[in-house]
C-alpha cells in the first residue's frame, strides 16, 4: 500500500496519483540528506519543548543517522508507492524504531519540511556553483597575466576598431563574472533562511523554538513570517535560477568569441585535434563542437528564470501543488551551470593564441586612433589630428606606427589584474559570513 503522511484511510485514483507525483521521486533523491539534517535539528527542538523524551530523542537520533549514512553510501531509495523523500524517512523509522518513528512529524507540514530540503539544498548548490565561477576565474586571470604583452584586434559593428590585447580580452570575462557571483551570493542569501516551524504557513499551536533550528542547522537568520516562509517557495528557486542565467550569459558569450575566432578568417586562437571534431565530408574541418554546445546549454539556462516567473505568476498567497514542478525546472539547471563551467575551464587551459595575428597589413587601420593621439599629445587640435590622419586613410598613404602606449587603469597596459581578484575576494567573503550548524543532542 501506497505510504503517505496525509494517509487518512483511502487511496487515490491510480491515474491522479501518476499524474500528480510524476517524476517527483527521483527528483526527491537529491534532497535525502537535507530530509534528514532538517529532522535531526527538529526532534532536538521537540525534546527540548517537552515534545520527545531524552530516550526517544536518542532513538530517533541514532535512526535518522543510520539513514544519513545509507543515504552517503548509495543504499537508500525511494520505494514504489512512497510518495516522497519525507514519506520514505518517516517510514523507515516507523519500521525500524515503532511509535517513535511517527513523533518525528509534530510541529511541522511538508510545507515547511520541503521548504526547509530545499533551502538546505539551494545554499549548497549555490556555493558549489560560486566555486566553480571561482575556478573559471581564476582560469581566465591566469590566461589574462599570461598573454597581457600580446596584441590582438578589437571591434565594434564587428569592424575592425582599435587595438586590444588577450590580456584585455581574457580579463574581461574575468571581471564579469565578479558581476555574476553577486547575484549567486545574492540568492546564497535569500536560501539562507530557516523556515522551520512555519508549518503549513500559518505556523503552530505547540512553542516551537525556531531559534533553536536556526542554530543547528546554521542558517544566517529565519524567516520570520510563517506566511514569508511559505511565500518563499518560488523566490528562492527564482533568484537561484536568475543568478544561473547571469552565469550563463557570460560563458555563453565567451563560447560564442571563441567559436568566432577559432575561424579561418579570424584565427585568433586554436585547440587541439583532439578537443574539436570534424566532417562528415570535409577532411580539412576542425570543428569548435564543444563550444558550441556551451553556447546552446548556456541559453537554454537562460530560459529558466522565464519557467519559473510563468509558473509561479499570480498564485495567491499560501501553498499550491504548481510549487512542486519547481524542481523539475531548477535541479536539472544546477547540476547543467556546474558542468559547463567545469568544461569551459577545461577548454581554455588547452586554448592556444596567435601571437603574431597584428602582422597581417589588414589590421592596419587598428593603429589609427594611436597615431590620432600621438599628434594631439605633440600640441595639434584633436579635430585637426582626426582629419589629417583619416585624409592619409583615404588617400591610401596611412603607415601606421604600430606602437600603443595605454597606461590609465583597466587598459591594455594596465590590467589591474590584482584589484579584479580583490573584488572577487570580497564577493566570495559572502559565503563564509554563515554561522556552522551546531551539534544537536545525541548526533554523532
Amino acid at each position: 500500500m501506497a505510504t503517505k503522511l496525509w494517509d487518512k484511510g483511502f487511496e487515490p485514483d491510480r491515474l491522479i496519483e501518476e499524474y500528480t507525483v510524476g517524476n517527483d521521486r527521483e527528483l526527491d533523491m537529491r534532497l535525502a540528506q537535507y530530509d534528514v539534517e532538517g529532522s535531526l535539528a527538529h526532534i532536538a527542538m521537540l525534546e527540548k519543548i517537552g515534545l520527545l523524551t531524552s530516550d526517544e530523542l536518542q532513538t530517533l537520533t541514532e535512526g535518522l543517522h543510520e539513514i544519513a549514512e545509507e543515504i552517503r553510501a548509495g543504499r537508500f531509495g525511494i520505494e514504489p508507492g512512497t510518495e516522497d523523500v519525507h514519506s520514505q524517512v518517516e517510514l523507515l523509522l516507523t519500521r525500524r524504531l515503532g511509535d517513535a518513528g511517527k513523533k518525528i512529524h509534530a510541529g511541522r507540514s511538508r510545507n515547511d519540511q520541503v521548504l526547509v530540503d530545499l533551502k538546505l539544498f539551494l545554499r549548497d548548490e549555490l556555493r558549489q556553483i560560486a566555486d566553480s565561477v571561482r575556478a573559471l576565474f581564476d582560469r581566465l586571470q591566469s590566461l589574462s597575466e599570461r598573454y597581457r604583452e600580446v596584441l590582438m584586434p578589437g571591434y565594434t559593428h564587428l569592424q575592425v576598431a582599435m587595438p586590444s590585447s588577450f590580456g584585455l580580452w581574457f580579463g574581461a570575462y574575468a571581471e564579469t563574472l565578479i558581476d555574476d557571483q553577486r547575484l549567486v551570493a545574492a540568492a546564497w542569501h535569500i536560501a539562507n533562511q530557516n523556515p522551520l516551524g512555519s508549518a503549513a504557513g500559518y505556523g503552530s499551536s505547540f512553542p516551537l523554538d525556531r531559534e533553536m533550528t536556526t542554530r543547528l542547522l546554521g542558517f544566517e537568520t529565519l524567516h520570520y513570517n510563517v506566511v514569508a516562509a511559505q511565500m518563499s517557495r518560488g523566490k528562492s528557486e527564482r533568484a537561484a535560477a536568475a543568478a544561473i542565467a547571469a552565469v550563463a550569459a557570460t560563458v555563453g558569450r565567451l563560447s560564442m568569441d571563441v567559436c568566432l575566432m577559432m575561424s579561418q578568417n579570424f584565427g585568433f586562437v586554436t585547440l587541439p585535434d583532439r578537443l574539436t571534431t570534424g566532417s562528415s565530408i570535409m577532411p580539412h574541418k576542425k570543428n569548435p563542437d564543444v563550444f558550441e554546445i556551451m553556447r546552446g546549454r548556456c541559453n537554454r539556462l537562460q530560459a529558466v528564470p522565464n519557467e519559473l516567473a510563468l509558473l509561479t505568476a499570480n498564485l495567491p498567497v499560501g501553498y499550491h501543488r504548481d510549487m512542486q514542478l519547481l524542481k523539475d525546472i531548477l535541479f536539472p539547471a544546477t547540476t547543467e551551470i556546474r558542468r559547463t563551467l567545469s568544461m569551459c575551464d577545461y577548454m581554455l587551459s588547452n586554448l592556444g593564441v596567435n601571437e603574431h595575428i597584428l602582422d597581417d597589413p589588414k589590421y592596419d587601420y587598428l593603429f589609427t586612433v594611436e597615431d590620432v593621439n600621438r599628434l594631439v599629445l605633440g600640441g595639434t587640435p584633436f579635430r585637426e589630428a582626426y582629419r589629417t590622419v583619416g585624409k592619409a586613410v583615404q588617400e591610401g598613404r596611412y603607415r601606421p606606427t604600430r606602437e600603443v602606449h595605454h597606461t590609465h587603469a583597466g587598459s591594455i597596459g594596465n590590467l589591474c589584474t590584482d584589484r579584479i581578484r580583490q573584488k572577487m575576494e570580497a564577493v566570495m567573503a559572502e559565503f563564509t559570513t554563515r554561522s556552522q550548524p551546531e551539534e544537536p543532542h545525541g548526533r554523532r
